[in-house]
């Protein structure tokens, strides 16, 4: 790439929004390199993980709360190869293997790119159980899923009822839960029950009536609800927990005005490591629904928004 004043600039292939927008508006471009921090690293992406937080920052409806610069790079999920550290980045080293939810302060350098600079604070290593796609889809989601249980104190024992039990977030909940010695219920579609039980939850179908179907499983109550999808949710779990302040939203901040709790997943090295030591020893895997090269991100987006994957979308970089 030359810039104005004929300086040549190393460029990397990027999806990018020049303003706020939906999937037809992210476009293939190529950006200069990212500059790369003292206590960052400069990883080359292999994967990068979609979430719906993803095109909800893109279409600017994190706006009052996040700054974006454009042109915009979205993707906080990553995995990938370390390409060179900054001169206080002592925890990795150029070839290591690393996942990231590469989350900032604003939006505009994301991991939809051939290259990110990443703060060590935001990664630790790739398990070696998992393939760069499955790697790529675990960092956000599996950080939610797991913070959300530690919040409420789940462990051996406990029943807990977890909605949208078969998308990215809850299917790595359900897991979790139950490597913790938690017996789960999971909310789904029919369609997705033996998935469920695959991964070590007692399926029910969302919908009218869910309450007393959840009944019919745990007649004495449930120990903790959590809620992955919105709607009716919360009211739902409140009707069938043995103590109502033990549900949690990572959807509906007004969870807390009736006495739950609310959850924006935050970066945590040592969280991510233990979410990858659970994946080596074969306590927790990554399904991934669908994986897109980079040039159809678009089409990524769009199977995020329809709500209806099963585990992870993905995109494939290099």
């Amino acid at each position: 790439m030359i810039f104005p004043g004929g300086e040549v600039v190393r460029g990397m292939k990027a999806i990018a929004l020049n303003e706020y927008g939906g999937p037809d508006d992210l476009t293939l471009t190529e950006l200069p390199d990212p500059k790369v921090g003292p206590d960052a690293v400069l990883v080359r992406v292999k994967a990068a993980g979609v979430n719906p937080v993803d095109w909800k920052v893109g279409a600017g409806y994190l706006a009052p709360v996040l700054d974006a610069h454009f042109p915009l790079v979205p993707g906080w999920d990553v995995a990938g190869v370390v390409e060179s550290t900054g001169p206080d980045a002592k925890e990795f080293a150029p070839g290591d293997e690393v996942i990231g939810y590469v989350r900032k302060d604003w939006a505009q350098n994301g991991t939809y790119a051939e290259l990110v600079a990443a703060p060590v604070r935001t990664l630790a290593r790739k398990p070696a159980a998992l393939s760069w796609r499955q790697a790529a889809g675990l960092p956000l989601a599996g950080l939610t899923a797991y913070q959300s249980l530690r919040r409420l104190d789940v462990g051996e024992g406990d029943t807990v009822l977890v909605h949208a039990a078969a998308g990215g977030v809850g299917s790595l909940a359900v897991q979790i839960a139950a490597a913790w010695g938690a017996r789960v219920i999971g909310t789904a579609s029919e369609r997705n029950h033996d998935f469920l039980r695959e991964l070590g939850a007692e399926p029910v179908t969302y919908g009218e009536g869910l309450a007393d179907r959840v009944r019919g499983l745990a007649p004495d109550g449930v120990d903790a609800a959590f809620d992955f999808v919105g709607g009716e949710s919360i009211e739902v779990s409140r009707q069938v927990l043995k103590d109502s302040s033990r549900v949690l939203s990572v959807v509906d901040a007004e969870v807390m005005a009736k006495g739950g709790h609310y959850l924006f997943v935050r970066p945590d090295p040592a969280d991510l490591a233990a979410l990858a030591d659970l994946a080596d020893a074969g306590r927790l895997t990554v399904g991934v629904d669908r994986a897109v090269p980079l040039s159809e991100a678009a089409e990524a987006w769009r199977l995020s928004q329809s709500g209806r994957t099963r585990g992870k979308v993905v995109i494939d970089v290099s």
